[in-house]
Order: structure tokens, then sequence, then C-alpha cells
């Protein structure tokens, strides 16, 4: 159940075009050796504000992340040789993007640890290319529903109760049509954007296990 939303403060500090954006990152292609995965912000210029695209996890009860609401991307792979490929070989996997849908190369953001995945997981940015495909849901048996989060929506936040590493709790949480964003990708995401953000200490139950792949 989620409580009324509260303002956590309108984007501001952070640059408002897609360019300026995109800008302050360098193209670079981190080794694998530096992280377990790689996801990506994809952005696009909605009618109303900039947006990210999103996945929302198939319910699987052998998937760590099941129903969690995530930024396209997964875990590296031994064939990998770098992040950036990682990060392009998930994004085409799980919402059928290839590199020729995206505007420019991918821009490397940061390195960040993701406490309950126990890993850390490598950050790029790219903008939608002007003729690029839909995105659409590569693997129903890993993500249910692929869908474009404005910016904005970044600066309400919800109390939504949801299962911690400590038990039951109400979290921090950005509620759009349903889809429920919060711990992890919700963090990196205000961050990016230059939005106020509580802090999520107390992410996801998600307890790596040999073997364990996100996409």
């Amino acid at each position: 159940m989620s409580s009324p939303g509260t303002s956590a403060g309108e984007p501001g500090t952070a640059p408002s075009s897609l360019a300026d954006l995109l800008g302050r990152f360098p193209v670079l292609a981190p080794p694998v050796s530096t992280a377990g995965a790689a996801v990506v912000i994809v952005l696009r210029q909605g009618l109303h504000s900039i947006e990210t695209l999103l996945i929302e996890r198939a319910e699987r009860e052998d998937d760590p992340a099941s129903g969690q609401v995530g930024l396209p991307g997964g875990h590296v792979d031994e064939r990998d040789g770098s992040l950036v490929e990682t990060a392009l070989r998930e994004l085409e996997e799980e919402v059928g993007l290839r590199r020729s849908d995206l505007e420019g190369e991918l821009r490397y953001v940061s390195t960040e640890l993701a406490i309950r995945f126990g890993l850390k997981v490598g950050i790029f940015v790219a903008a939608l290319g002007p003729d690029a495909a839909p995105p659409s849901i590569g693997s129903a048996d890993e993500v249910a529903h692929v869908f474009w989060l404005p910016r904005r929506a970044l600066g309400v936040t919800h109390a939504v109760e949801r299962e911690t590493s400590r038990g039951w709790a109400n979290v921090p949480a950005t509620v759009y049509e349903g889809h429920v964003l919060w711990g992890f990708t919700r963090r990196i995401l205000c961050e990016f954007f230059g939005v106020a953000n509580q802090d999520e200490g107390i992410g996801p139950v998600f307890v790596p296990r040999s073997g364990d792949s996100q996409g």
C-alpha cells in the first residue's frame, strides 16, 4: 500500500537538456574486471519531460530481482570484452535495442555498489536515436513490462511497503502508472537527474546465488 505522495524536490541541479545531460560523461569502455554487471540509462525527449526507459521484471521464483523495476542490463558474460559490450548485449536481449538504435556511443556514468546484489554495477547512458525501433520485450520469461518514466515523476516520493533485508518496511518510492521504482535504481536515477533523494540503505531482498543472471 502506498501513502499520498510528498514532494522530494523538483529536478534542478542537473542540466535540463538531453545534450547537456549526456555531455557530462565521457565515452569509456571499462574492463569487465571492474564490475559484475552493467545497465543503461536510455533517454528520450518526451512530450513534457525527458524520459528514461525502464523494465519491470517478470515474476519468477528463481530470479532474485523478480517483479522489480530497473534499468535494462544484467550480469557480465565471460565473452564480453568490456562493460560496454555487456551493456549493449543486455540492452538488445531485454528490450530489443541495438547500438544502431542509439544516438552516439554509450557514455560512462559511474560504477556503483548494489548492496543487495552483492556486486558492482557499471552505469552507462545514451539517447534513443530518432529512427530507433520502439523498445519491446525481448524475453517474456525475464521482462513483464517495458515503459518510459518521465523525469518529473522522480520529484514525488511515496511511502510503499516492501520486503527488505530488514523485513517489511515503508520505503521511499516513485510510483508511476502502477509501476513501483525503489531501491538501487531509484537512487541512481535521482542522483543522475539531481533530484533530492532519501537514503535507501535497506534495498530489496536480493540474495546472490551462484550462477544467477539478471538477463
